[in-house]
């Protein structure tokens, strides 16, 4: 199995910001984004990573972005197979498949997030209070049923530890109504889009999260879309609602994690190898079953 890229810098250009996944450096009139194989879960970096990850999360999302130019202009300056600028081309095996070169946008302050089913977070508040972040449910859904509706759940970013979901009012206050309106409307266009197409291809995604900014005065679709890590993936021939469901994306890793007497505070444990080899094997698939190729 490959080695998994954990650490990136790239001698002569600028790193502005390292993230739990990926490095951000400064082209001058643009960013490279570029995705590294490394693996969070409950906000906590794994010491070790997930070999590929980085490729399909990328390649996942210039798939999405070519797809979705119609309903929302977004950040890319360049397309997958776009030969790299001169500066870039000395470090050209490190950033195969894994880079991209994108617009400075200036990112809306909330986390855009639709949910289509019932999960996560979102169910343990349906069981408490029958709302999910303040929006009132039917009585009666059961963990993993499908919504009637896909419903727009805002959080607010956090730098360090867990974001907060917030109710639409709040995320109106944050961004402006106009903002958070045109950014909820896009979501859930999105999100249908997406949902409709993978679930022909195998994949119900369950819920997902955007990230939108602001670019020459115009609101545009940034970051990565429709990922195993900024959505839940889930195998549709083995759906089953009442019940946690199997899952495409690290949901594999936290459940691994659940079974250790771990407190979830740095640092994380060492993943076993079958974990990390079942877990590469699970984002390859998605990407294989979302653009019917192989990566």
């Amino acid at each position: 199995m490959n080695e998994p890229v954990l650490k990136l810098d790239l001698p002569g250009i600028k790193k502005v910001r390292s993230g739990k996944v990926r490095e951000v450096f400064d082209l001058g009139d643009s960013f490279l984004l570029v995705a590294s194989d490394r693996i969070s879960a409950f906000d906590v970096i794994m010491p070790n990573g997930i070999p590929r990850k980085g490729e399909v999360l990328t390649q996942v999302s210039h798939f999405w972005f070519e797809k979705f130019s119609t309903l929302v202009p977004n950040h890319l300056l360049a397309k997958a197979n776009d030969p790299l600028p001169k500066n870039l081309q000395p470090y050209a095996a490190l950033l195969a498949r894994r880079s991209m070169i994108v617009k400075k946008a200036k990112p809306l302050a909330i986390e855009c997030i639709v949910r289509g089913y019932l999960s996560g977070s979102g169910w343990k508040e349906y069981k408490k209070s029958q709302t999910v972040c303040g929006l009132k449910l039917p009585a009666g859904l059961t963990e993993s049923a499908e919504l009637p509706a896909p419903i727009f759940t805002p959080s607010t970013k956090a730098e360090a530890g867990h974001d907060e979901n917030i109710s639409f009012e709040e995320a109106c206050k944050i961004v402006g109504k106009d903002v958070a309106t045109a950014a909820r409307d896009l979501s859930l266009i999105i999100y249908k889009a997406g949902r409709d197409y993978a679930r022909q291809r195998g994949i119900i995604i369950a819920d997902t999260k955007f990230e939108f900014g602001h670019h020459d005065g115009k609101l545009i679709l940034i970051d990565e879309v429709l990922t195993p890590d900024s959505s839940r993936f889930w195998p549709a021939d083995q759906y089953s609602p009442g019940k946690g469901q199997p899952s495409f994306d690290k949901q594999f890793v936290r459940d691994y994690l659940e079974t250790l007497s771990w407190d979830k505070t740095p640092p994380g444990p060492k993943l076993p190898d079958d974990v990390v080899a079942k877990t590469s094997a699970k984002y390859l698939d998605a990407y294989e079953r979302l653009t019917g190729k192989k990566l």
